[in-house]
């Protein structure tokens, strides 16, 4: 997801990009594939269970609410997660989180993008977020949340296999692989809509939250055009469940 002035890319993306369907919805699925990311156990793993989730009091820009409020929904998002992988027999792991305010670190998959609000890094299952003023300007709207479960969507593809297919396959173009990117990145949305309508009427938050976080998402080459980012995050939270979330079978106009 990407808001404005910072956009939210995937560390895996940034530093790896051009380097040497049950659910929801109508569309069809492709014809049966060994390829972990067309066919996959987690697309028949039905609802995710969670229904619950708190999330911490917070103000604009205050650093340390934002830093526990992550620390809360993270807990949330192994809890919820770490149990629906167990039964659908995935090893489950939690990753690592690690906050900063500065992006002159290393992420584990190389340098912090600058254009970064947070990355995940499946070579040491991290994930680092920036705390910075765009975003603790906005952190009582849904953007810590969403961004978190992003991220942690990129998890989730690491620890199912998903993650490793994509980055390991050998494309015919750099146009293969960018489409190939655009379908990793808005399955991570889509995943994150899972998770956040699961325990949404938990949130005690109006609809319009939700509406704003994906209101000001901001598309381009490498996470979808705006219209594609609304419908996978609509998706998800509308089936509370990753099986709406195959992006890799989807047709090329929802992945564009």
């Amino acid at each position: 997801m990407r808001i404005p002035a910072i956009p939210l890319i995937s560390g895996v993306l940034a530093s790896l990009l051009f380097a040497g369907t049950a659910g929801a919805g109508t569309l069809a699925p492709a014809a049966a594939s060994k390829d972990p990311t067309k066919s996959n156990r987690i697309y028949n793993s039905g609802q995710l269970r969670i229904k619950s989730c708190d999330e911490q009091p917070t103000q604009p820009d205050d650093l340390d609410a934002a830093r526990v409020d992550l620390e809360f929904l993270l807990d949330c998002l192994n809890t919820g997660w770490g149990d629906h992988l167990t039964e659908a027999n995935f090893a489950f792991s939690k990753p690592k989180l690690v906050t900063t305010t500065r992006t002159n670190l290393q992420t584990g998959c190389g340098r912090y993008p600058k254009t970064a609000q947070a990355v995940y890094c499946p070579n040491n299952q991290r994930i680092t977020f920036l705390l910075n003023p765009s975003i603790l300007s906005k952190q009582t709207e849904l953007l810590l949340f969403a961004t978190i479960a992003h991220e942690y969507g990129h998890h989730v593809q690491q620890l199912t296999g998903i993650m490793s297919s994509y980055l390991n396959r050998k494309y015919r173009s750099k146009a293969a692989k960018l489409d190939a990117t655009r379908r990793i990145e808005l399955q991570a949305e889509c995943l994150s809509g899972a998770f956040i309508g699961s325990v949404w009427m938990s949130l005690g938050r109006r609809k319009s939250a939700l509406n704003y976080m994906i209101k000001v998402s901001i598309g381009n080459a490498t996470h979808g055009k705006h219209a594609n980012i609304n419908y996978w995050i609509r998706r998800g939270f509308a089936a509370d469940s990753p099986n709406a979330c195959n992006t890799f079978t989807a047709p090329a106009s929802k992945v564009t």
